[in-house]
C-alpha cells in the first residue's frame, strides 16, 4: 500500500519497495497520467535506448547481407511516372 506524506508545500506517494521493484521503476522518471478512478505511472521510454549495444552486436557480414537484401527488391529502373525513361 503506498501513502501520501508532506514534502515542503506539495504532497508525495511513498512507493514501498517491492512494488518498485516488481515493476522495474528504480532509477525512472516517470509519467503520471489522471484516469477514470486514480493516478498511472508509468516510466518515460527513451528513445533508442539500447540501439548502440545492438548495433556493436550486429556483424558486418549481417549488414552486407541485409543491405543486399534490401538493394536487390529495389526497383532500378529509371521510368519516370509518365512512362518515359529517365537519361543519366
Amino acid at each position: 500500500m503506498a501513502h501520501l506524506i508532506k514534502i515542503g508545500n506539495s504532497q508525495g506517494i511513498r512507493i514501498p519497495q517491492p512494488l518498485i521493484k516488481q515493476a522495474n521503476l528504480q532509477d525512472q522518471e516517470f509519467e503520471i497520467h489522471v484516469v477514470d478512478d486514480g493516478l498511472l505511472i508509468t516510466p518515460i521510454k527513451k528513445t533508442r535506448q539500447g540501439w548502440e549495444e545492438q548495433f556493436k552486436s550486429i556483424s558486418a557480414a549481417q549488414i552486407k547481407q541485409d543491405f543486399n537484401e534490401t538493394h536487390s527488391n529495389l526497383d532500378h529502373s529509371a521510368e519516370l511516372a509518365t512512362g518515359e525513361a529517365w537519361e543519366w
